[in-house]
């Protein structure tokens, strides 16, 4: 016996047969987008967030990177890389990704900008695309300069690493024009913060000080992340919690507790048993600062500008006015005002105090490399020969004639 369905269903056939043939299901493949045809202005948006996105991937994993390479992270896995970078024994092959993730940054906004200023139809002068996209390569020069031995600019010569800072200082200048222009107060005070770091690594502290004293305390510009791709995750969360392939435990930072600014914690398995690492003994000391995969890593914060502000005082002999600015940057965690009774204990206030609160952000290299430098500190982890930046990448060697 045939079913209502079925009836229904040999009825329908012929009619659907029909409709099939009237209709055209081929498909043409126009084969490769040209380049050129993102030159408009409705490609602008997508081309500045490309910018943004892979300066987050710079960021996150040099934070990660140098972390294990200055004091800030242990490692206790077979991660090769990782492994060099903890024992600071960097070889050029070593720097490949992280190295390649610097020079893409900074390549695709410098690139970017100028490939906006020659878009038919888009108004680049007054733009607040175009002002961000000053910004953003503003931070991937700081980026490299902060952490690289030298500087490779699009396949040219190795340079002085101070060349991305010089960029840098040009494009935050430029982005604080326009930002300024646009009555854009976020992108104007983390241009003003970039650039009062940068200007004080170029040793013009006045200026560094001028421009950090417009910046507020509480004011924050960061690096995005996400949970939606590994690309867009938070690799220390990742290395850290997802995996355990890193732990404080071991450098200093094991030794602060309950500081807000530099969190960590233990992790207990059944029976109430320590977890070690992917070793399964090294004690596993959990980093807190980044708690998801989508945690955002500062670029700019009012709190450092206090402290570029305590340094430049410090540079001075100005012991009262550096803790008067350490102090204000305390209470904003609040954590109670510290003394010091000299000027060698101001400096040792300074660097704790910078350390804890730039933890895990990318910035802890260029510190200890320009302190060891002035004869501030000694050897970090000990050994002379310890890797103290990022050499060029094996890749850009075997790739750059120039090299």
């Amino acid at each position: 016996m045939m079913s209502r369905f079925n009836r229904y269903l040999k009825a329908a056939l012929p009619a659907l047969a029909v409709a099939a043939t009237a209709c055209d299901l081929s498909v043409t493949n126009p084969g490769p987008l040209p380049d050129a045809s993102l030159n408009t202005p409705e490609a602008m948006p997508g081309l500045v967030v490309g910018m943004a996105a892979d300066l987050s991937v710079a960021v996150g994993d040099q934070s990660y990177f140098s972390g294990l390479l200055a004091d800030e992270l242990g490692h206790f896995s077979n991660y090769n890389n990782e492994r060099r970078f903890y024992l600071g024994d960097v070889q050029p092959e070593n720097a490949n990704t992280v190295w390649a993730n610097m020079q893409r940054a900074r390549w695709v906004a410098e690139h970017g900008i100028e490939r906006m200023k020659a878009v038919e139809g888009f108004d680049f002068a007054n733009s607040p695309l175009a002002a961000r996209a000053y910004v953003l390569a503003g931070f991937a020069n700081r980026l490299a300069g902060e952490n690289v031995c030298s500087a490779v600019i699009d396949g040219g010569k190795a340079e002085d690493f101070k060349v991305h800072f010089q960029r840098a200082e040009e494009q935050f200048t430029e982005g604080l024009k326009r930002a300024q222009a646009l009555k854009d107060k976020t992108l104007e005070q983390a241009a003003l913060a970039g650039r009062a770091s940068i200007r004080a690594w170029l040793g013009d502290w006045d200026a560094a000080v001028a421009d950090a004293a417009l910046v507020p305390a509480n004011f924050r510009y960061d690096a995005l992340f996400s949970a939606n791709t590994s690309r867009e995750n938070n690799k220390i969360f990742y290395e850290s919690t997802t995996r355990t392939e890193i732990t404080v435990g071991g450098t200093p930072w094991a030794g602060v507790v309950g500081d807000p600014r530099a969190p960590w914690d233990t992790v207990k398995a059944s029976g109430q048993v320590r977890l070690g690492g992917v070793d399964g003994k090294t004690p596993l000391y959990r980093q807190r600062k980044y708690t998801a995969l989508g945690s955002s890593i500062a670029l700019a914060k009012g709190t450092e500008m206090l402290l570029l502000r305590a340094e430049a005082a410090l540079r001075k002999q100005d012991v009262p006015g550096a803790m008067a600015f350490i102090n204000q940057e305390r209470a904003t965690f609040n954590l109670p005002a510290l003394n010091a009774a000299d000027e060698a204990a101001a400096w040792t206030i300074l660097r704790q105090e910078r350390g804890a609160v730039l933890w895990l952000e990318a910035r802890r290299i260029w510190d200890l490399r320009r302190w060891h430098a002035e004869g501030q500190i000694g050897e970090w982890k000990a050994e002379a020969n310890h890797t103290k930046c990022v050499p060029i990448s094996l890749n850009e060697q075997l790739s750059n004639k120039n090299l």
